[in-house]
């Protein structure tokens, strides 16, 4: 297996002119020197990258997308939702519900956005959470709803799981911790 990575990843020699090759600079074959080439560009891209000069080229390359209509507005709309969902600050995304949607017999997987502003929470009774329920397989997509806290059942998985199982319509199940929690929700 090994053996057959190493091989692999030995072919990105070929992108290179043939007088840099191993073969032609030593006089013999080198195995395993496609492999240190890839992490070496591998390392090199995180540090130009993370570097001031890199930052300019990654926002160089974000206004050229920004120009190209369609590119722009999946390009933009797919990082606005990983920002929020990798990042390590917030709590937007950080709890996993089940709610009442598209009827009241039908539960589907949301995820906690937060709460009402103000001038929303003022004209609606009750207390109310913020979430968005993605659609499958596509979670960049959904509905956002203001649902009563008291009609959610807060899941014990994690938003990792929760996104495999909407990405995979169902297929992955999610790890659960407590089956309790969603055995509950089917009993209602």
């Amino acid at each position: 297996m090994l053996t057959a990575i190493v091989g692999t990843m030995d072919q990105s020699l070929r992108l290179l002119p043939e007088a840099l090759h191993p073969e032609k600079l030593f006089g013999f074959h080198l195995p395993g020197a496609g492999t240190v080439l890839t992490l070496v560009v591998v390392l090199l891209t995180g540090l130009v990258t993370a570097n001031f000069i890199g930052q300019k080229l990654v926002r160089f390359w974000e206004s050229l997308l920004a120009r190209i209509p369609v590119v722009k507005s999946i390009y933009y709309s797919v990082k606005q939702v990983s920002d929020t969902l990798f990042s390590g600050s917030g709590e937007a995304f950080r709890k996993v519900l089940l709610v009442r949607y598209p009827h009241p017999q039908a539960w589907s997987v949301a995820f906690q956005t937060g709460t009402p502003p103000r001038q929303i929470g003022e004209l609606i009774n009750d207390e109310h959470v913020s979430v968005f329920i993605p659609t499958a397989p596509s979670p960049v997509n959904g509905f956002f709803f203001f649902v009563k806290k008291s009609e959610t059942i807060e899941l014990d998985i994690s938003v990792d799981d929760a996104l495999k199982y909407i990405v995979s319509m169902g297929v992955v199940p999610p790890q659960q911790r407590h089956p309790n929690l969603v055995g509950r929700a089917q009993n209602e």
